[in-house]
């Protein structure tokens, strides 16, 4: 059952709106390369739709009823919006649920030292990576750093053209023999992943940023031993006001420096980092945000987390209570206050997992199946199953729900497609999904084929972007 490409339906307004969505798509993920900054920019995105925190409403004790708009959020690094609907929420939820967390470096808490008159920053890597990947690359810099007074320092250097940029060297192949008989898990080394960011000593006369600057304040006056490294510090504390201690309490994230773009001749692709599984979270938002002041039959939630690439651990991943507390105080509010309640929500809801699959490459054809591979322009991609060696890990979503989503993309017109994670025994991965199914709640993979995932930079087709924003919509109408 072979599925044509979306681009043969689209008349000229349809491609004038896969357009307009392409462009916005690429300022938001150019802008938002952290889980924190696209937790920041989708509220103020949600507060300028009529969305008010959750927080608010529990402190003032107001009462919830359907139509109304709230978000809550987890540490500034996960997000629930929630748009109730007519029926109670005991009767079950329509839901979307992304990650914003991507693959990258992220510095050592002791990270800054300086080896043969370079600079250097440790990092330990964050999901899985290829590590050659990340060498000879422009890099940015970005995340907070958090100060024992209380104050937190926001980062961002590398994405302004006026900015230095950052880089993990390689190997020239003139010296590179051995390094390359190495299989590739082992040709860059994760304690080799290093990003170099200086190279000037201080001295008594040394300039900081420019040939008219002084020397930064921060500095010590005349530097006994790692000068390269004081130099550094001291345009840190110039700028942020650093000192190297608070890399104790810093989260900064080492990204690909530079904005997504068009990508073909055609511009019919869009190449950039984080689309993993920004652009999920992007058209989930988008589609949420979409409904206005319309009062949907069932409530409408956008669920979007961090963690996801290491295990949806921690505070502010799936598995943690987030959800379930948030879907707990709504309810108290519209309410509906109780254990049972809460659970018959869960159990009753339905979610699209939305997350991306592998994109079909010709490049390497062989580790796919290509009867059962998403290709890219044909539309919005279903995985009733994911998971490896047999399915482990897996969700595998039944049948009728499968038929009950298939039905609300016909009526619709949503161009979709469904797919397995490459050949049977070729690899596997998992994604959110198995998380809230433990609730009951019929859950399903779905999400936007991606060519060179977990690179760098990711390709997407403009088409299925579009396509995915038109199911997501769908499934909150009407699933």
């Amino acid at each position: 059952m072979e599925r044509e490409s979306a681009w043969k339906k689209y008349a000229e307004a349809d491609r004038e709106a896969v357009e307009a969505l392409a462009a916005d798509y690429i300022d938001f993920i150019s802008d938002n390369k952290t889980e924190r900054e696209c937790v920041a920019a989708s509220i103020a995105l949600a507060e300028a739709a009529g969305y008010r925190p959750l927080a608010e409403a529990v402190a003032e004790g107001r009462a919830l009823a359907a139509g109304d708009k709230v978000w809550a959020d987890a540490h500034g690094k996960a997000l629930i919006l929630m748009q109730l609907g007519e029926q109670p929420i005991s009767a079950g939820m329509r839901i979307l649920g992304a990650h914003v967390d991507s693959p990258r470096l992220d510095i050592k808490q002791n990270p800054l030292y300086e080896a043969h008159d370079f600079a250097l920053l440790d990092t330990h890597y964050y999901g899985g990576i290829k590590n050659y990947q990340w060498t000879a690359l422009p890099l940015a810099l970005h995340g907070v750093v958090a100060k024992t007074d209380g104050t937190v320092v926001d980062v961002n250097i590398g994405e302004d053209p006026a900015d230095p940029v950052f880089c993990v060297t390689d190997l020239l192949p003139h010296l590179g023999s051995q390094q390359m008989d190495k299989k590739g898990a082992k040709v860059v080394e994760g304690e080799d992943l290093d990003v170099l960011v200086g190279n000037r000593p201080l001295t008594d006369a040394a300039p900081a940023a420019d040939a008219s600057a002084p020397v930064p304040a921060g500095a010590p006056a005349t530097p006994a031993k790692e000068p390269v490294k004081q130099l550094v510090l001291g345009l840190l504390a110039d700028k942020y006001g650093i000192a190297e201690e608070d890399f104790l309490s810093a989260e900064l994230e080492v990204v690909p420096a530079g904005r997504a773009r068009d990508l073909g001749f055609d511009r019919s692709m869009i190449i950039g980092y984080g689309q993993d599984d920004r652009v999920c979270a992007y058209t989930s938002l988008v589609a949420q945000l979409a409904l206005a002041d319309e009062v949907p039959s069932k409530a409408a939630v956008t669920v979007l987390v961090d963690k996801e690439e290491i295990g949806s651990v921690g505070a502010t991943g799936m598995a943690s209570q987030f959800f379930e507390n948030t879907v707990a105080e709504a309810m108290a509010l519209a309410g509906e206050e109780g254990a049972l309640p809460l659970r018959r929500a869960l159990a009753a809801s339905s979610m699209l997992s939305s997350d991306v699959s592998a994109g079909f490459d010709p490049a390497y054809a062989s580790v796919f199946e290509a009867k059962n591979a998403a290709f890219l322009g044909r539309g919005l991609v279903f995985n009733k199953y994911t998971g490896a060696r047999g399915k482990s890990g897996s969700n595998d979503a039944r049948a009728e729900y499968m038929a009950r989503v298939r039905r609300v993309m016909d009526d619709a017109g949503v161009s979709f497609q469904t797919a397995e994670l490459g050949k049977v025994d070729a690899g596997g991965g998992g994604t959110i999904a198995y998380i809230p199914a433990k609730y009951g709640m019929d859950v399903i993979d779905s999400g936007v084929p991606v060519l060179s995932m977990h690179a760098p930079w990711e390709v997407t087709s403009k088409a299925d972007v579009y396509e995915a924003r038109r199911g997501y919509e769908a499934f909150l109408r009407n699933a």
